[in-house]
């Protein structure tokens, strides 16, 4: 298990992951082969999925534009499973982690998405660079509060 850097609490106010941080649309075991899991992203409409182990911790990411070069199926990605492509992988944010430091990471590590896990390394949500804008400039706002 990859250890994260512990965040220090934040100052009573400043925007948190948490606050910004909206649920995973789809997870998907890493086990399932990528013909599926391409039906199962189309058919919920989404633009990622969390892949999780099968002791539910969070594996990564993967966008519908990394399923891309596996749309024409074929024996590859019937016999393949997800968790073998191209997607993102830890280290994830954790809800406690400031706002500000998070979109900084992701800009840092050119991320579109970006999990946040618990202690114990299950996916809780996911970050976008808009989600996490969304709570560093919107200062009216209760933070937790809905957008």
């Amino acid at each position: 298990m990859t250890n994260l850097p512990h965040h220090p609490p934040t100052a009573p106010g400043t925007p948190t992951v948490a606050d910004a941080m909206r649920p995973a649309e789809v997870r998907i075991d890493a086990n399932t082969m990528v013909d599926k899991a391409i039906d199962l992203v189309h058919a919920a409409d989404a633009d990622h999925t969390i892949l999780h182990a099968e002791d539910g911790r969070c594996l990564g990411i993967v966008r519908r534009a990394q399923l891309a070069p596996y749309q024409n199926r074929s024996w590859y990605t019937a016999r393949t499973p997800i968790r073998n492509i191209t997607h993102e992988r830890g280290p994830f944010a954790r809800p406690t982690t400031p706002a500000a430091e998070a979109l900084a990471t992701m800009r840092a590590r050119g991320l579109r998405v970006w999990a946040v896990t618990d202690p114990e390394g299950r996916a809780v949500g996911v970050l976008t660079p808009e989600s996490l804008r969304a709570v560093l400039t919107d200062t009216d706002r209760p933070i937790g509060a809905a957008a």
